[in-house]
């Protein structure tokens, strides 16, 4: 005779609680014409020749468009990770730049 009798277990949600609240995205730009673009790179993946193919394309569609080199800024990845994220804002502020392109190598 099978047993009739239901085991019960508890069950606990495998994600926690958010820590983070979620925030409006900025407003995007209308055009990168004229602007300042920043690059971030965490010198996994090849981000050196890719960030040389993005620039090349991006400045054929938009005139004016200026780049921060991810040179200027260090690895977005790794022992000093902390410290750079944390100095982005205000050297962001100090090179004028408009937006950001950040490249992760996976």
């Amino acid at each position: 005779m099978a047993n009739s009798r239901k085991e019960q277990y508890a069950a606990l949600w495998p994600r926690s609680p958010r820590q983070v609240e979620l925030k409006p995205l900025s407003r995007r730009l209308d055009t990168l014409a004229g602007k300042t673009v920043a690059q971030l790179w965490d010198y996994v993946f090849r981000g050196d020749e890719v960030f040389e193919l993005l620039e090349e394309g991006l400045k054929a569609r938009f005139p004016g468009i200026r780049f921060v080199s991810w040179r200027e800024f260090g690895s977005t990845h790794g022992g000093e990770e902390h410290e750079v994220v944390a100095s982005l804002p205000r050297r962001f502020r100090e090179l004028g730049v408009d937006a950001v392109v950040s490249g992760m190598g996976c």
